[in-house]
Formats: C-alpha cells, sequence, structure tokens
C-alpha cells in the first residue's frame, strides 16, 4: 500500500492482505540500502496468521519517494509520523542491522503502543568502514557487491538459496546499487546511542528478543551479545549464516520471531 508521509508517497508491503490497523502490527525495517523485499518469507506469514503487517520502505528507497534521511535519529522520528500516518495503536518492531538501531530511536517515542522489539543481525553500534562509505559515494555498485559479498555466509557465497531459482546475492546487488547506500552507511557510523536506548527499553521492562548470524562478517556475534545483554534478553544464534540473516535463513528467522511475538501476545 502506499500512504503519505511528510507529502511523500511511501510504500508499505503488508505481507499480501490488507493492512488493518485493528490488529497488532509487526513492523519490519530494512538495513542499509536494502527494501521490505528483504522480509518476504516473513511478512506474509505475519500477514496470515492474525496480524498486519507494515514493512516500510524508507524516504527514497525503492519504491518510496522523499529525500535520503542521514541520521537514525530523523529515520526514527520518519517512523512514528509514518505509524501515526497509518493509524498504528500496537506496535512490535522488528529491525534488520541498521533497521534495530531506528527501531530503537522509535521504540522509545511509542509510549504504550510499544509490545515488543526484535533484532537481526545487528548491535548497539554499527561503525562502518571509512573506505566503504567513499566507495559508495563514488561507485555505488561497487560498495553493494563488497557489503554482499561480506554479508552472505558461505554456503550463499556458493550459490545456494532459501528461495529455489533465485540468486540473492546478485538481487540484493540491483536494489543496493539503486538506493542511497552511502546516506545510511554514513548515518550507521554517526549513530552512538545505540546502548543508552537498549538499557533504557530493559528498564522499561519492553519484551525483546535478539536473533544473531554464527557467521556476520559486518556485525559480529559478539557486538550482538553486548546488545542482548543491554536489553536484557537472552541471544538466539542461527548458525551457517551471514548478516544478511533475514535472507538467508528466512525460515529459521521466522520461526524465532513468531514464537517470540505471539508469546508476548498471549
Amino acid at each position: 500500500m502506499y500512504i503519505q508521509v511528510d507529502n511523500a508517497k511511501t510504500f508499505i508491503a503488508t505481507g499480501g492482505k490488507p493492512f488493518d490497523a485493528s490488529l497488532p502490527s509487526v513492523v519490519l525495517l530494512h538495513g542499509s540500502g536494502t527494501d521490505h523485499r528483504g522480509w518476504a518469507l516473513q511478512a506474509r506469514w505475519f500477514a496470515f496468521h492474525g496480524y498486519s503487517v507494515f514493512a516500510p520502505d524508507f524516504p527514497a528507497h525503492s519504491l518510496s519517494e522523499g529525500s535520503a534521511l542521514t541520521s537514525i535519529e530523523s529515520m526514527g522520528s520518519w517512523l512514528i509520523r509514518a505509524l501515526d500516518a497509518a493509524k498504528v495503536t500496537k506496535v512490535h518492531l522488528v529491525g534488520h542491522s541498521q533497521g534495530f538501531l531506528v527501531a530503537l530511536e522509535a521504540a522509545v517515542l511509542l509510549g504504550e503502543r510499544l509490545k515488543s522489539v526484535t533484532a537481526l543481525a545487528t548491535a548497539s553500534a554499527i561503525p562502518v568502514n571509512h573506505a566503504l562509505v567513499e566507495t559508495a559515494q563514488k561507485n555505488p555498485t561497487a560498495a553493494a557487491e563488497m557489503m554482499l559479498q561480506w554479508g552472505f555466509g558461505n554456503q550463499h557465497q556458493y550459490g545456494a538459496s532459501a528461495v529455489p531459482g533465485m540468486q540473492p546475492i546478485g538481487i540484493g546487488a540491483r536494489i543496493m546499487a539503486n538506493n542511497p547506500l552511502a546516506t545510511d552507511l554514513a548515518a550507521c557510523n554517526a549513530y552512538t546511542k545505540g546502548s543508552e536506548r537498549a538499557r533504557q527499553l530493559a528498564s522499561m521492562s519492553c519484551p525483546s528478543c535478539v536473533i544473531l548470524a554464527g557467521q556476520d562478517r559486518m556485525t559480529p556475534k559478539k557486538e550482538g551479545l553486548k546488545l542482548a545483554q543491554d536489553l536484557n534478553t537472552q541471544a538466539r544464534v542461527v548458525e551457517e549464516t551471514g548478516h544478511m540473516l533475514p535472507m538467508e535463513a528466512p525460515k529459521q528467522s521466522l520461526s524465532i520471531m513468531k514464537t517470540f511475538i505471539q508469546s508476548v501476545e498471549k
């Protein structure tokens, strides 16, 4: 579906069913340079099992208009305005990589609307190599290819795919090269409030779930474990998968996500 946010046409994937703001909403936030397509399996499952799905393309990404946002804080505020525009009242925030940093900023603004937070392949801080940011500024295609070679685990480097007939590295490269990857990476690099926000959520007794990738070379597992500690929760590790966890291991990540979110709804 499309909604208007800040006078810009904004695309929200809904998992194949009409959006119903009266249902608990699973809000799926993509990582740097990507879009809603990283959540294809997870979005569809929640949409057909009693939830509404709200998976936005951030401004200037893929199907959304507007200007790219330059900080994690501004992305968090934007997300609140998007949720307000759709009249969302019950929110389960789920974020992959940069998307979870945005979730941390939005979570503290949601008040009683927030029901839970789920982190996938991320950490409370995501420092980015300056050379990668420079490459993304000068040659987005080359930067996307670099990130995806680092971002996928060993099996996907040899052509494995959770979806027969599709090659996630190739598809991801096309998406990322046409999105504002350099702006996203710079925003991640500049963000320093993650640990503070995570501890704030823990003090609010917000239910949380952390899902990490055993072969993550971009946000190493040890950093994800620190995030879990800040959130006062136990991390779950999906072995034999890399940073692109939602796309590499959609069934495994969905299994953990749905078990957690359903437990919160009971």
